[in-house]
């Protein structure tokens, strides 16, 4: 009887296991070649598993909610049309395999390996790597176990801890139902108010997207002051310009052109006059990026957002920029992008015109340093300046919202980079070559 083990694929450069969210088929069940098996989530993104190989699923080597290491087998189908099921349950082994970790502490790397249980005694679940790092921080399970996390059912997740250590020893573990608040270098105890739930309320618990999100948007704002410049430009000459080449751009380059594309190029050559916006804080350290990667907020159907990446957005000429806008966006809504495809951005730009809205105030998508929110392109009377006079007419007109970390970005800087886009867009020339 032939047997093939369906393997945990490899998802990205960064990516090292993934927690099985649901199991589609059941020991026994036909599958054919490339139906989906599984689904799996990441620290990142969720994805499917597809069988390589049609035949029957005899085995499920590991249960939902179980993480597994990329490259481990996580179940065995059989090509044999008349194939045995096994029917021996599947455990989750008490301790993990050792796992290799490097950490980089000031300027040497630490590489231990460690075998550590996965399940503590309350019954919370930690991945041997969470575990590793917290034995090298000197992290005790009381306080492991306080960590809020964002991984599935509340797991916490390397990125969690990362983010935990340096306010290790500053914030105290919360016995009731209040958390540390840091006011003016000293920690505060700020209670939760009290909710009530009235007659006819519905309870919606959070999905697990949104509870990252919410935990990622919550932490941006604790780690960055946050101050935001708007300015308004006359985008009369891109609307134009769009309107005028649209059709036969898409007969060329078999792609929409949307206003996103023109945007990111204006982003892209602001990043080159201002690189100090393409950085990151590690600390007191500035990271000053060589590569501009461009994220791009894209709503979900389920109500959420994803930030796909445009990498090397600064080596696309419009044409490729716009390639690359459609097919991130089509593949998110899919739930197709892989984690490296929302990894990796230097500078993030949110559309909130596509709602309807004029302006916002975005947060940053940390480890970034800035993220700007386009709004919703209105027709305005205007002033005209001619050399026969001024005149009264219609122009296109659209906010750009900068939010930045006041860290390491000044009003100067963040006023200036902003303005210098709005600069791009408003000398747009209406004769370009599409």
């Amino acid at each position: 009887m032939a047997q093939v083990e369906l393997i945990m694929p490899k998802m990205g450069e960064s990516v090292a296991e993934a927690t099985i969210i649901k199991w589609l088929k059941k020991e026994g069940d036909k599958i054919a070649a490339d139906e989906t098996v599984l689904e799996i989530a990441t620290d990142k993104v969720d994805s499917e598993i597809p069988s390589t190989a049609e035949g029957t699923l005899i085995k499920r080597l590991f249960n939902e909610g179980d993480v597994v290491q990329v490259g481990k087998a996580i179940a065995i189908i059989s090509t044999d049309a008349n194939a045995v099921v096994e029917t021996t349950e599947v455990k989750t082994p008490a301790a993990a395999q050792p796992i290799k970790v490097e950490k980089e502490l000031t300027t040497t790397a630490v590489t231990e390996n460690v075998p550590l249980e996965k399940i503590s005694s309350s019954g919370k679940f930690f991945s041997p790597l969470v575990r590793n790092i917290a034995k090298e921080e000197g992290i005790a399970m009381a306080e492991l176990e306080s960590i809020s996390g964002t991984g599935s059912n509340g797991r916490v997740t390397k990125n969690d801890i990362l983010a935990y250590i340096p306010n290790k020893g500053k914030q105290t573990v919360a016995v009731t139902e209040t958390k540390p608040h840091v006011v003016a270098n000293t920690v505060a105890p700020v209670n939760k108010p009290a909710i009530s739930v009235g007659a006819g309320d519905e309870i919606i618990e959070m999905d697990r997207m949104r509870k990252i999100i919410a935990d990622h948007m919550v932490m941006s704002k604790h780690t960055s002051p946050h101050v935001t410049s708007f300015v308004e430009a006359d985008v009369t000459n891109i609307v134009k310009w769009r309107e005028k080449i649209k059709g036969n751009f898409e007969k060329r380059e078999g792609e929409k052109l949307t206003f996103t594309p023109i945007f990111i190029e204006a982003l892209v050559k602001a990043i080159k006059d201002f690189p100090m916006i393409n950085i990151s804080l590690d600390g007191t350290k500035i990271i000053k990026r060589k590569n501009i990667n461009i994220g791009m907020a894209a709503a979900l159907p389920s109500g959420n957002l994803i930030v796909p990446v445009i990498k090397n957005a600064d080596t696309l000429n419009l044409a490729g920029i716009t390639k690359q806008v459609n097919d991130l966006a089509n593949r998110a809504r899919a739930g197709k992008l892989s984690p490296d495809e929302i990894s990796g951005g230097t500078y993030t730009l949110t559309n909130v015109g596509s709602f309807g809205n004029v302006m916002g105030t975005p947060i940053i998508n940390q480890p970034q340093v800035a993220i700007m929110a386009v709004g919703a392109i209105k027709k305005k009377p205007a002033v005209i300046e001619t050399p026969q006079g001024d005149l009264i007419g219609i122009r296109h007109f659209m906010y750009l919202s900068h939010s930045y970390d006041h860290r390491v970005v000044d009003g100067s800087l963040g006023g200036q980079f902003v303005r210098r886009v709005a600069d791009y867009l408003e000398q747009w020339d209406i004769n370009r070559e599409s």
